[in-house]
């Protein structure tokens, strides 16, 4: 079954859509205007058919025999999925990977701002990190109260992460994307987006491993 989005938009849509982004950024970068949409699948990685199938719940933005206008093609799409606006963005555990998150440069470059960097541990309270102070998780309701908090990032360890799950929702944070290994329980209305750096490098593990048993088959 496909699930849609608010807006009519299947969900598979909505993911690729920050590929075909970044794939027009980096066409941009280049100096291309225009591209076709065979150059532009390639780009993302995605059949021809797929792409212009998925830019067709976004309008008509391709012009027969001359391709897409990369500049124009990639506001419409920066501006579907909201990256016109400003959204401030609080990070919750500095650890190694919370710092390399903070200090992500791609962040503000695509519409996100790190406002908040919070933490239990007492020794991180006051330390410097990509320009903003580490303030005690305690200071989450206070700080919700002077921003508009747009999305929740956990970066904490398992056993921790729904407690900080239930704090960023009792302040109205409405998006969360969670790195912790942990499965959350949140409201209807809170979205989750659940990133497992272990998973994805087992899924790696599985292709390489069948593709030297394959090896091994064509060996034998």
């Amino acid at each position: 079954m496909t699930h849609s989005t608010p807006t009519g938009i299947p969900e598979a849509t909505v993911a690729r859509l920050p590929v075909y982004l970044r794939a027009l950024t980096t066409l941009a970068e280049q100096g291309t205007e225009t591209c076709s949409s065979e150059a532009l699948a390639a780009a993302a990685g995605v059949g021809s058919a797929k792409l212009r199938k998925d830019l067709s719940y976004l309008g008509s933005y391709g012009t027969r025999g001359v391709g897409y206008d990369v500049a124009y093609l990639r506001y419409q799409i920066g501006r579907e999925i909201g990256l016109t606006q400003d959204w401030p963005v609080v990070v919750v555990g500095i650890g190694n990977l919370g710092q390399a998150l903070a200090n992500y440069s791609g962040f503000r470059s695509r519409g996100f701002r790190v406002v908040a960097l919070l933490d239990d541990a007492p020794e991180l309270h006051g330390r410097q990190v990509a320009g903003l102070e580490v303030r005690p998780f305690r200071e989450l309701s206070s700080i919700a109260e002077r921003v508009d908090l747009a999305i929740g990032v956990i970066a904490v360890p398992a056993d921790a992460a729904q407690n900080v799950a239930d704090r960023l929702v009792a302040v109205g944070v409405t998006s969360i994307l969670n790195f912790a290994p942990a499965v959350l329980a949140v409201p209807d209305h809170v979205a989750v987006r659940k990133v497992d750096l272990a998973i994805e490098l087992q899924i790696l593990a599985y292709h390489q491993q069948r593709r030297a048993t394959e090896a091994e088959g064509a060996s034998a």
